[in-house]
C-alpha cells in the first residue's frame, strides 16, 4: 500500500463518503499541502483542514506538540482532532481562506483596528513558557542558530543569486552581523512564534474585529528569544510595505502593551520607547538580512519563483532601518550602490529569460 493509499484508509472515519475528493488549500513555503474536507464530506459536520507533511521531509512534531499546547492555554491555533506522525498527517480545525493580508486588501479602514487586536494577540502569545509543552520545550534562539540565519543571505543571495564575489562584502560585515546577534540576546527573552505576519494570521469571520480573535497558523518553528521580533514580523511585514507613521504608532502601541505587561507581571525594570526602538531595529535587520537569503533559497534550490517579487521590499526594510544608524553608513551604502542594482539587473535579466522562453 502506497502513502496516498495508507492517507485514504487513515480518512476513512472522518468523511460521509470514502470517495470524496478533496478541494486543496493554499501551502506556504514548505513541503506540506493542505485539503480542506467540507461540511457535508465530513463525518463530524464541520469542515476540516487535511495537513499532508512527508515525514521524510517534514517532522510535524513540533507543529502537533505546540498547538495542542498553546490551544489548552487559550491560544487562538487551530485544534488538533487527530493525527498521524508516522504517516505524517492530520486533521485541523478550519480557519478559511482569509488571511489578515487579503482582509485588510479588501477593507483597508480596518488595518489599525486589526493590526492592534493582532499586536494584543501577540502580548498573550509572549506569556507562554518555553516548557508549556513537555515534549516539545521551546529551542532558544542563541547566538548559534542566529549567525545560522545571518549567513543564508551571503551563501543565497550573494553569492548564490547575485554570484557577487565574497570580497564585495563590506569590511565591517562581520562586525555588524555580530552586533545584530548581539541586540537580540540582550532583550528579554520571549515565546517567539518566528512568522508572525500578515499570510499567518487569518481572519476566521465577516463578523466585527471587536467580537472574534485572528487565527494564528505555522507556528512550528516558534522559539525561545527576543521580545520585539514578533512585532517586526507583522509591523515590517515582508509582504506589505506600511508607511512609517503607521509602522511607528503600532511600534508605540506594542511598547506600551509590552511594557503593561512586564509591570503587571513584575518582570523587569521599565525600558524607555527609544531603546525599545533600538532593540525593534537591529531585530528587523537580523529578521529581513535572514528571510532575503530565504527567498533566494525558495528559488534556487526550491524553484518556487514566487518569492522573488518579495526581496525587493525586504531589501527596502533593510536599506531604510540602516539610514537611521550614522555607524552603519558603509552597510547602508553598500545595499544601495551593490546589492540593490544587482538584484534589479538579476529582475531585468530573468525577465528578458521569460520573455524568450527560457524559463
Amino acid at each position: 500500500m502506497d502513502r496516498s493509499e495508507r492517507i485514504n484508509t487513515w480518512l476513512k472515519p472522518w468523511l460521509t463518503t470514502p470517495t470524496s475528493q478533496l478541494t486543496n488549500v493554499a501551502g506556504d513555503a514548505s513541503f506540506r499541502s493542505y485539503y480542506r474536507i467540507t461540511a457535508p464530506q465530513s463525518s463530524t459536520g464541520s469542515s476540516l483542514i487535511l495537513m499532508d507533511a512527508p515525514p521524510d521531509k517534514e517532522n510535524s512534531h513540533s507543529f502537533i506538540s505546540l498547538a495542542k499546547a498553546w490551544h489548552q492555554r487559550g491560544i487562538k491555533v487551530p485544534n488538533v482532532l487527530a493525527y498521524d506522525l508516522t504517516l505524517g498527517v492530520a486533521l485541523l480545525e478550519d480557519f478559511g481562506d482569509t488571511q489578515l493580508m487579503q482582509r485588510i486588501q479588501a477593507q483597508p479602514t480596518e488595518a489599525d483596528a486589526i493590526y492592534r487586536q493582532a499586536l494584543e494577540q501577540l502580548i498573550g502569545l509572549q506569556q507562554l513558557p518555553s516548557n508549556l509543552s513537555s515534549q516539545h520545550p521551546l529551542p532558544h534562539y542563541c547566538a548559534a542558530l542566529l549567525a545560522q540565519e545571518l549567513a543564508l543571505f551571503d551563501d543565497w543571495l550573494i553569492t548564490g543569486l547575485l554570484k557577487l564575489a565574497p570580497a564585495t562584502l563590506p569590511a565591517s560585515w562581520p562586525r555588524f552581523k555580530q552586533q545584530l546577534i548581539t541586540s537580540a540576546l540582550e532583550q528579554p527573552q520571549v515565546t517567539v512564534h518566528r512568522d508572525y505576519h500578515s499570510r499567518n494570521l487569518m481572519v476566521l469571520t465577516a463578523d466585527s474585529l471587536a467580537t472574534q480573535q485572528l487565527g494564528i497558523i505555522d507556528f512550528q518553528d516558534a522559539v525561545y528569544g527576543p521580545c520585539t521580533y514578533d512585532a517586526v514580523s507583522l509591523i515590517r511585514d515582508c509582504y506589505i510595505n506600511w508607511p512609517a507613521a503607521t509602522q511607528q504608532a503600532w511600534l508605540a502601541y506594542f511598547h506600551q502593551l509590552y511594557c503593561q505587561q512586564a509591570a503587571t507581571a513584575n518582570l523587569e525594570a521599565p525600558v524607555s520607547l527609544e531603546e525599545f526602538q533600538r532593540w525593534f531595529d537591529w531585530m528587523g535587520m537580523q529578521r529581513h538580512i535572514k528571510v532575503a537569503g530565504i527567498f533566494a533559497r525558495l528559488w534556487l534550490r526550491d524553484n518556487k519563483a514566487g518569492y522573488l517579487q518579495d526581496i525587493p521590499l525586504t531589501l527596502q526594510h533593510l536599506l531604510q532601518a540602516t539610514q537611521h544608524y550614522p555607524e552603519l553608513a558603509d552597510i547602508n551604502d553598500w545595499l544601495a550602490k551593490v546589492v540593490i542594482p544587482a538584484f534589479n539587473v538579476f529582475l531585468q535579466q530573468r525577465q528578458q529569460g521569460e520573455e524568450n522562453g527560457d524559463y
